[in-house]
């Protein structure tokens, strides 16, 4: 299988090097950035985002224009976008005519007035459908750590598309022994599940940074999944998806484990660090601090209440402190727990609080 993978950042190169560890595969790692590439080449590593990881012998590493990027492409059995949302839009403006199937790994929401006229804060589904309608594509998600993945640690994923061959070349590309990748047609609920868990682990950084302890980050994951279901079934996903390894799974790694980059701005936040000063601390891209507000604009859009994802973005605006921020959680009215926060059928509209 061809393989190429377009984003040579931790997560694409720990994709290519898994795939090129496997015999039936031709894994090409392409890098918008040359230096970067003659230096990955030359040392068979990437020491800017993935160091100590060995590079395999047969994984080719490629820099350079969008015409050479549509050489490599049109050989290619499947193409994996290893950029931020903010980068998805140029990428599939330039595969929009490919009848290759596209997956992207990005998790997020493409920032507001980036591109106008469109609502605020896309999904990188909804940019496709607006910039490369014809193309076959979806999601590759899931619970995971670059690092882990790339030392060949055991690993689930979920490849999310409409497209039975997306779905297919995604696990035929991936699923290994170090891998297991699980087939789900619901790509909504996969990529809000994505994006909601990105602010979730920002939260669970402020609870754990001001030592709020094991209870409140139980409750915190809990409620937290509940506002990712509510928001993931008014865009039109299923709510059992928030039960797997998009939603839930993806939500415990995040908020819990030390290599989670919106886990770290949250105790950064918890410090005293202002939102600049934690992601420039962080000295990598966190989604979650550009999704924050995307997510809050897009449930207020819809009618709905989601008071974590409110207070963080309060937290990131300066407009409260931390413990500010958990104070106003804890004094909201009581409210009743109807299942993952989804209305029941004899009160749909109603707002569950947290």
């Amino acid at each position: 299988m061809e393989i190429v993978v377009l984003g040579a950042g931790a997560w694409g190169t720990a994709l290519a090097v898994g795939a090129a560890a496997d015999t039936r595969h031709r894994v090409t790692l392409w890098g918008r950035d040359a230096a970067q590439v003659a230096a990955m080449r030359a040392v068979r590593e990437n020491q800017r985002y993935l160091p100590g990881i060995p590079l395999p012998p047969d994984l080719q590493l490629r820099d350079g224009s969008a015409d050479m990027l549509a050489v490599w492409v049109a050989r290619a059995d499947l193409v994996v976008l290893a950029v931020p949302v903010a980068g998805l839009r140029q990428l599939l403006s330039d595969l929009a005519s490919t009848p290759v199937p596209v997956a992207w790994l990005c998790k997020g929401f493409e920032a507001q007035g980036q591109h106008t006229p469109r609502p605020a804060g896309l999904l990188p589904h909804e940019i496709q459908a607006e910039v490369a309608p014809g193309v076959h594509a979806g999601a590759l998600s899931g619970p995971s750590f670059a690092l882990e993945v790339a030392r060949r640690q055991p690993t689930a994923l979920v490849a999310a598309s409409a497209h039975a061959r997306v779905r297919d070349a995604l696990v035929s590309a991936f699923h290994g022994p170090a891998m297991r990748v699980y087939a789900n047609d619901d790509l909504v609920g996969v990529e809000v599940g994505g994006a909601v868990k990105n602010v979730m682990a920002i939260a669970a950084g402020l609870c754990d940074g001001l030592e709020l302890g094991l209870n409140a980050r139980a409750a915190l994951i809990t409620r937290g999944l509940a506002e990712m279901t509510r928001l993931g079934v008014a865009l039109g996903a299923r709510a059992e998806t928030f039960m797997g390894l998009g939603g839930l799974g993806d939500l415990v790694l995040t908020t819990t484990g030390d290599l989670s980059r919106n886990r770290r701005v949250g105790l950064a936040l918890a410090r005293g660090h202002s939102a600049p000063q934690a992601v420039a601390e962080l000295g990598h891209v966190a989604e979650g601090v550009y999704s924050a507000r995307t997510v809050l604009q897009r449930a207020r859009q819809l009618g709905l209440d989601m008071p974590i994802v409110n207070a963080v973005v309060a937290v990131l605006d300066g407009r409260v402190s931390p413990r500010e921020a958990v104070s106003g959680l804890m004094m909201r009215e009581p409210a009743t727990e109807a299942g993952l926060g989804l209305p029941s059928p004899a009160h749909q509209g109603a707002q569950v609080g947290v």
